[in-house]
């Protein structure tokens, strides 16, 4: 199964202009064949946009999940994205995969926060392998900073994960994570690792980019460079 992985910040704060570069990019992925396309951690509203997590979370069956319902339709692939979610009086950084009917195919919420940032603005998931099924693959669903806990990848891998999507918003300087924690994640865990990043500056948090799909074999079958574009 043919995976694309979108490497982009978007424009924080602006679903809409958000919405069409994932638009663009499901075009580009869709021509290649691509039966899956990967975006970046908190892609649907940007990451550092402050109180505006708040006010722009929104249910996973809101109005963004509809607009990328209908993307995948458009351009008959499925699409993973980050987005905040609005569950009740708490909000999860959470990723969802929708298929290429529109359907919802699963929701995580984020099990390990990272820093006091995200500590501040969501509340912790609390359910650490969730799974579904797109073209005869197995995929497991986790969030940047959970690839980092080998705990979470042996999870997915017991439960046969084989194809793990990560969205992720990696920083400098932890470059490591890109380059050598998720070929080792891999390759232990014999899965295929799709790691779609964030890249370049946006507030205080600058982001490196090298969005990778490592194989079994633990090496990277496709990686983008720190500032480039999607891979």
């Amino acid at each position: 199964m043919r995976t694309a992985l979108l490497q982009s910040s978007g424009q924080p704060g602006d679903v809409a202009a958000n919405l069409k570069v994932l638009d663009e990019a499901a075009g580009r992925a869709a021509a290649t064949g691509a039966a899956l396309l990967v975006a970046p951690e908190m892609f649907l509203t940007g990451y550092a946009i402050g109180d505006g997590i708040a006010r722009l979370a929104e249910p996973a069956d809101g109005p963004g999940a509809d607009a990328v319902a209908a993307v995948a339709v458009r351009h008959g692939l499925a699409i993973t994205y980050g987005y905040p979610e609005r569950d009740g009086d708490s909000v999860h950084n959470s990723a969802q995969i929708i298929g290429p009917d529109g359907a919802r195919l699963a929701n995580y919420r984020k099990t390990h926060l990272y820093g006091g940032f995200e500590a501040d603005a969501f509340t912790p998931g609390d359910l650490p392998v969730v799974q579904t099924e797109l073209n005869g693959v197995r995929i497991g669903l986790i969030i940047c900073y959970d690839v980092e806990f080998p705990e979470n990848v042996r999870a997915h891998a017991l439960a046969g994960t084989e194809l793990l999507v990560v969205p992720t918003a990696l920083m400098h300087p932890a470059e490591i994570v890109a380059e050598s924690v998720v070929p080792v994640r891999a390759f232990e865990n014999q899965l295929y690792l799709a790691y779609a990043n964030r890249v370049g500056v946006e507030g205080e948090f600058d982001f490196v980019g090298l969005s990778a799909l490592a194989g079994p074999d633990g090496t990277a079958r496709a990686r983008a460079v720190p500032s480039g574009p999607a891979s």
